[in-house]
Parts: structure tokens; sequence; C-alpha cells
């Protein structure tokens, strides 16, 4: 898994950045959204399922009582034991049927049935203790709501149109003289598809909403897409801009360094050995003759050759000094500095502060080549008489200093300073690759470079090694 993050390119884990948020708040959101509607849809089909429900109530509770007044005239005069006026009444009640399924029941109080016209079956048997499928008390229940003045009770029964059981809400009374249950009842069948219409309906407006969230989520995941190609192709464009440029820098600056090898070969070491060749040939001839100034012309011959030795040791020097490696950089930009002062009559003052961390070799190289290249600026363009460098370690890495007390900081876009403006482009650009900073200031007068490095390019030193009295 690590391996196949690290193969995966930085416009990839952009994109993977950009949308796995966006993705899981869609996704939260929608989540958020369904449990909200649905609760909310609950809440109303529940409003409704009471409604229809109390609606049915209603018109069972006028139907018992339209049944009881239908009843009344023969059940308030007879007494308990009037077995005629109870035939009259059973009679009565069997021939008030309703719909399809609507009929009158009579209970007497031990439970047996008296009337049920559209479930004979059910007369004259005692159904005390009868329960439905679901294990809820049937007969017992109606019996006991009857003996407490009337109620209502939902249960399963089988509904007479169809043969199958069903949901059903009685409502009944007591006629608590003769100790008779008369109800009625009506099945929820329009009620419970009602509600599932309902619950159908609300599944269709989360699945739609699903649906929308969806479209949007996948509408923004395109458009990031698309952004982060646009992005990507600019970005590499750029890329492949700054490239070219870097690269032509780089043949710049090379071409720079081969024409100032180049100059000082011709102008310093070219003209000193054409001067020994001249020498040795004025020497051969006056040994030929006899000359006794032959022994000067050897003499002059043998000083010219070690000024030319001297120059290529300076030459080599400038491209890569060897008391960098062997010392550190501290003495390296005391040699620098010396030497400096000593070719322009500049007067320069290096000022070190003992820290026992050294540097690293990229940060050594770097603050070298950068004194070098600003000395040589100061040298070429400044018109300074004094140069001072600093350099010093820190709680947070180690900076280097540099201030001259020339012309300041002149105009990069000018064609004189053309080469000035690239040198200092390839000192930031040597603090950038290390992480460090690099800026340049107005002094007062002249010009102050300051480039610091950070903590991480600072070597603890050797255990057995003492603290060196130099920067390292």
């Amino acid at each position: 898994m690590k391996r196949l993050l690290t193969q995966i390119s930085y416009a990839h884990k952009l994109f993977v950045l950009a949308t796995v948020p966006l993705l899981l708040a869609v996704a939260a959101i929608a989540v958020l959204v369904a449990h909200q509607s649905r609760a909310m849809a609950e809440r109303e089909i529940a409003d409704l399922e009471a409604q229809l429900i109390s609606a049915k109530q209603v018109e069972l509770r006028n139907y018992v009582q339209l049944a009881r007044a239908a009843v009344s005239a023969t059940y308030n005069p007879a007494p308990p034991d009037d077995a005629e006026a109870k035939k009259l009444v059973t009679q009565r009640l069997a021939a008030m049927t309703y719909g399809t399924d609507g009929y009158f029941f009579v209970y007497e109080y031990d439970g047996t049935n008296l009337v049920a016209p559209r479930q004979t079956d059910l007369i004259t048997r005692n159904w005390a203790g009868l329960t439905d499928s679901a294990g809820t008390p049937v007969v017992d229940r109606l019996i006991e709501l009857a003996k407490q003045g009337g109620g209502f009770h939902e249960y399963l029964w089988t509904k007479p149109s169809t043969g199958q059981e069903a949901q059903m809400v009685s409502y009944v009374i007591g006629l608590q003289d003769w100790q008779w249950v008369i109800g009625t009842g009506v099945f929820l069948d329009d009620v419970l598809t009602s509600v599932a219409a309902a619950r159908a309906q609300v599944e269709n407006r989360v699945r739609r909403t699903f649906f929308y969230i969806g479209a949007i989520a996948l509408a923004a995941v395109l458009l990031v897409f698309m952004s982060g190609v646009t992005i990507t192709i600019r970005e590499r464009r750029l890329a492949d801009a700054k490239l070219k440029e870097l690269t032509q820098r780089i043949f710049d600056t090379q071409e720079e360094e081969r024409g100032r090898v180049a100059r000082e070969l011709h102008d310093g070491i070219s003209q000193m050995l054409v001067g020994v060749r001249y020498a040795l040939d004025l020497a051969r001839r006056r040994l030929a003759t006899g000359d006794d100034r032959a022994p000067e012309s050897l003499d002059k011959s043998v000083d010219m050759l070690g000024s030319a030795i001297s120059e290529v040791r300076r030459i080599s020097r400038d491209l890569r000094p060897g008391i960098l490696d062997d010392l550190g950089l501290g003495p390296a930009l005391q040699a620098l500095t010396e030497e400096f002062q000593k070719r322009t009559g500049i007067q320069t003052e290096l000022e070190t502060v003992v820290f026992r961390n050294r540097l690293d070799e990229e940060a050594k190289i770097a603050l070298f080549r950068i004194a070098q290249e600003a000395l040589t600026n100061i040298e070429r363009h400044a018109h300074a008489t004094e140069v001072k460098v600093h350099l010093a370690g820190h709680r947070t890495g180690a900076s280097m200093r540099i201030m001259d007390n020339g012309r300041g900081l002149p105009d990069l876009r000018s064609p004189a300073f053309r080469g000035q403006g690239l040198g200092l482009r390839n000192m930031a650009e040597r603090m950038e690759q290390l992480d460090g900073t690099f800026k340049i200031t107005h002094g007062n007068p002249g010009m102050i470079i300051d480039a610091t490095v950070p903590l991480k390019h600072l070597l603890p030193p050797a255990s057995n090694t003492p603290p060196k009295k130099e920067v390292q």
C-alpha cells in the first residue's frame, strides 16, 4: 500500500484529497437527509393512520348507537328472562348488515355467540378464551369492555368476503340486564393500504433525493477532476517553461564560467608562458654566443614560471578550493577574503563566531559559492572600499552576512549588470535548494546579503574530536 501511494503522482494525490472529503460530506448529507425524511414521513404516516382509525371508530360508534336505538323499544320494557323479546332482538340485529363484510354480533357474558349473520358457524357456540393468530384475546376482551360500558378493540379476524385473516377494529356496548355484548367491527384494509402507499411514496422520495444528491456529487467530482486536469496541464506547461529557463540559465552559467576561465588562462597563464618562452629563447641565444647575461635570462624565466604556477593554483582554488574540503568553511572563507583583498586592494574583514556543530557538504559549498559570487560582484560593480563578512551559528542554523560600502543594489535590468543578475539568482537558488533563506537589502551605504541555512544542515561534532576554533 505504501509503495502504491509513493507511485501516485502529485496531481492524483491532489484529486484524491479534493474528492474524498467531498464524497464523505455528500454521503453524510445524504444519510442525514434520508434519516430526517423518513422520521418526518413516519410522523406524518402515524398521524394519517391515527386519523383514519379515529374516523373508523366514530363510524363504528354511530353504527352501534343505531343498533341500540333499533332494539330499545323491545329491550327496555322486557324483563331479563323474556325469551320472546331476546329472540326478536337477535332477529332484528341479524338482519342489520351493511357493506360487503359489515354486520352486528352478539355474545353472552359467558362467551356464547348469539348473532353472526355473515359467519353462522359461530352461532350457539361458546368462544370464551378465543385468541387470534397473534395471541391477542378476542371474545374475553370484548366481554370485559361491555361490562365496563363499552370500548374499542383491535385484533385479527377472518374476513367473510375473502376468508383471509385481516386487521379489524370493533366497538361493543353491554346490555347489562340481559348480560349481552352487542358490537360491530370494520376491517382496516383500506387504512393499511393508505399507510403502505404513503410509505412507498416516502421511499420513492428518498430514492429520488439520493439520486439528485448522487448526481450533484458526480457533477462536483467531474468539476474537481476537470479543474485538476486544467491545473495539471497549466502547471506542467509552467514547469516545462521553468525547466527550459533553468536549462538555459545552466548553459549561460557554464558558458560564463568557461569564458572566465578562458580569459584568465589567456590573459594570465598564456601571457606568462609566452614570456617564459621568450626568456628561455633569449637565454639559449646568450649561452650560444657566450653572453654573460644568460643566467639573468634563466632567472627571469624561472620567476615567470613560478608566477604561472601560482596563477594555475589560484584558478584551481577558485574552481574548487581544497582548503574547503580539508579544513572547512571558516578557513576557506579566510583564504578567499585574504586573496580578494590582496588582488583588489579592498579592505576585507572576516568575522566568525565559534560553534560546535559542523556544516554538511552541501551547506559548506553553497555558502562558499555565495561568498565567492558576492565578492566577484563587489569587485566588478560596487566600487566599494570596504567589505565585511560575518559567519555564525545559532539555534536555528547558520547565517552568513556580506556587507560593503559601495553604491548599493544596481538595476538588474541594465545590460551592464546582466551577469550580476544571473549571479544573484544563482545565490538565491542555492539557498532554496537547502530550504534556507536568501535576502538582499540596501545598506547605508552599500548592499547587504544575508544567507541562512536551516538547522538540519548542521551536523553534531564527533565525540572524539574537540571543538574547533573556526566555523566548519
